[in-house]
């Protein structure tokens, strides 16, 4: 029978967990916000793939890190249900879940910070200053406590993604990252947790993101390459969201390009009903 999913809140905890994992069980670790949806829900599965029951260790962490919230953000209001998380990661065979309280990760340390230079200056990075060193800053302190053999990312956060890639390799931090493909509602809208903030009005306006990466990969499809014709009048499919970018970047640097001949991203960032979503699609020649 399989033992009950541990839950542990402070580093020593973590610690003590850690120096007590055999050196023959691998360890996978997803680092979430919480609220989980469907789309956290794969990442759990793919990290039980990778190690299965009785070879490894799955290691899931809820932290919702104030450190990549910027003044005047959704900090306070971004949703939690730590029971319901429980619940639904060990349904999905998670062995371990580290729930800890802020002091444990942001204190006595504060004055230290990771950052990623290059990839994290445009996009989210250009309109949300500070995000990603928070976001680099918890996952590095996460990787060295875990010490995992892998760790499980969404794609929905292509750029968060790209800049962890980069501070991993630049850090030596051991194992790799592993990717999952962004999972979406029936109506197309990318799952987030932030979708729970969504009036029933703003819900529905948001479904204009995922249309609008719908048509772009249409004219793509058909042999468009260039930038201008292939956003369109974006402004336009998006009202009357509020856009903080549609942008379309390469897909390895994260540079704005103007034709495509590589791999390609085309990113949105808008908010509907104030509440900022994301999404994203790789466009390949």
């Amino acid at each position: 029978m399989r033992s009950a999913m541990k839950v542990l809140r402070t580093i020593d905890d973590v610690v003590a967990w850690r120096d007590a994992v055999s050196a023959q069980h691998r360890v996978a670790m997803v680092p979430t916000m919480g609220f989980l949806h469907e789309g956290h829900l794969s990442l759990l599965r793919e990290a039980r793939r990778r190690v299965p029951a009785g070879e490894g260790l799955v290691m899931l962490t809820i932290f919702v890190n104030p450190t990549q919230f910027g003044e005047g953000e959704d900090l306070e209001v971004y949703p939690r249900d730590e029971a319901g998380d429980l619940a639904k990661a060990a349904e999905c065979g998670v062995d371990v879940a580290f729930c800890p309280t802020d002091p444990d990760l942001l204190y006595p340390s504060r004055k230290t910070w990771v950052s990623v230079e290059g990839l994290s200056s445009g996009l989210c990075g250009a309109s949300r200053p500070g995000h990603f060193r928070g976001v680099c800053t918890i996952v590095t302190k996460m990787w060295n406590l875990v010490r995992p053999d892998v760790a499980v990312f969404g794609e929905k956060d292509f750029q968060q993604l790209a800049i962890l890639r980069r501070m991993h390799a630049d850090l030596f931090l051991g194992g790799e990252i592993a990717s999952m493909p962004i999972v979406r509602e029936a109506d197309g809208v990318a799952m987030s947790s932030r979708n729970a903030n969504l009036s029933e009005v703003a819900r529905a306006q948001a479904r204009s993101i995922s249309g609008l990466l719908g048509e772009v990969r249409e004219r793509f499809e058909a042999g468009t390459r260039d930038r201008s014709t292939l956003l369109g009048d974006y402004a336009a499919r998006l009202a009357p969201g509020e856009i903080d970018y549609v942008e379309l970047v390469d897909a390895a640097d994260l540079t704005p390009v103007t034709e495509i001949t590589q791999p390609a991203l085309v990113a949105i960032a808008a908010r509907f009903g104030g509440v900022r979503l994301i999404d994203n699609t790789v466009l390949r020649p």
